[in-house]
């Protein structure tokens, strides 16, 4: 399919005033980022919030600030890691002079591996100018909540050993995931969504720098339907734009959202007209289709969940929840994600049904 120059153009531009290296949103926080760069003893940081707040953004404004425009000449490579079992193993990095990002939980239980060997790579690799940059170079591990236990534990231990000549940056959305002796040795910086406002004014600036215009009514439908997602903002705009063939936004224009998402409302839509083990069976091959074109399981437990609970009255709500919390533990620590998504699946119908049976006889 051909499509227009426009194409990801738009995720291009981050909310980032270039000349004054700052940020359109959470301002505070930027001006204590950019206090932090200026000192000679710079903490190790953990970035946390919903996707598409910006924590990225924020980290690569802050290494701007830490090494200057050198920290954005990057390119990605694939490095290879050997375990102790001689298996080996392949991870795509983003690196600069200065610094390298990767998401260590890409190659499962293997991440301890993969992280003690870049942070002492890193460690040992001197600066091409001592005499003018940091002492310490810069390892950003994206997806940080996702560490296993044991990555978590040799973190610890390795970040404390390359202290003086290796700083980490850890971003991630749930900060509750991350063990107590990491959280004690990183200065957290939560980075949250951007208001409906902040993500209408943004979505307009870029517009603006695109050259493309959009109607009131469709910015509000962005915003409302990107949920403070600055990221899934900017991919409906363009979307949207792609509908037309002249490259415009129409006023009548339908903002589209994923087909995943409407897929997922009629799945939860089925799991409340009828609690029945044929609807079970039913819902479960829809969710394993969903997962089959690699949606994260996590978010479709928390959507699935979002789609369920304001059907529920009240009374029940505790007990869904208790076991949504139950059941999303155990998907976090198991390899096999359909079977702890059914399993809530069935203990929510029998919730429901139970409080709908009873509420029957009540009357």
């Amino acid at each position: 399919m051909e499509v227009g120059p426009m194409k990801i153009s738009l995720l291009k531009r981050e909310p980032i005033n270039r000349e004054k290296n700052g940020l359109t949103y959470h301002l505070k926080q930027a001006n204590h980022l950019k206090l932090w760069a200026t000192t000679n003893n710079v903490p190790h940081l953990i970035f946390y919030g919903p996707s598409g707040a910006g924590k990225k953004t924020r980290i690569k404004c802050f290494l701007r600030e830490l090494y200057g425009p050198g920290a954005e000449r990057t390119h990605m490579l694939m490095k290879s890691f050997t375990t102790p079992s001689n298996k080996k193993l392949e991870i795509q990095t983003i690196s600069s002079n200065y610094h390298i990002e990767l998401s260590p939980s890409d190659v499962g239980v293997y991440d301890r591996v993969v992280v003690q060997d870049v942070i002492k790579e890193m460690a040992q690799t001197s600066q091409i100018d001592a005499a003018s940059q940091k002492s310490f170079k810069v390892v950003v591990l994206c997806e940080a909540d996702f560490l296993t236990r044991d990555a978590q534990d040799g973190l610890r231990r390795t970040m404390e050993k390359y202290q003086h000549n290796c700083r980490l940056i850890l971003c991630c959305e749930n900060y509750s995931r991350i063990i107590e002796p990491l959280q004690s040795r990183c200065i957290a910086v939560n980075v949250a969504a951007p208001t409906d406002e902040q993500v209408a004014n943004i979505v307009e600036n870029v517009c603006q720098a695109e050259r493309v215009g959009i109607p009131r009514n469709v910015l509000q439908q962005i915003v409302e339907k990107s949920s403070g997602n600055l990221r899934r903002a900017l991919l409906m705009v363009e979307a949207t734009r792609m509908q037309d063939d002249s490259g415009t936004i129409p006023a009548d224009a339908n903002v589209p959202v994923p087909e995943w998402e409407t897929y997922l409302k009629e799945t939860a839509e089925m799991i409340l007209k009828k609690q029945s083990s044929d609807t079970l069976f039913k819902v479960r091959t829809r969710i394993y289709e969903i997962l089959s074109r690699c949606i994260p399981p996590q978010i479709v437990f928390d959507r699935l969940l979002d789609e369920l609970l304001p059907a529920c009255d009240d009374v029940i709500v505790p007990q869904i929840v208790s076991e949504s919390a139950n059941f999303e533990h155990r998907l976090l620590l198991g390899q096999k994600p359909i079977f702890h998504i059914e399993a809530f699946i069935a203990a929510f119908m029998d919730i429901y049904l139970t409080h709908l049976t009873n509420a029957k006889r009540v009357k």
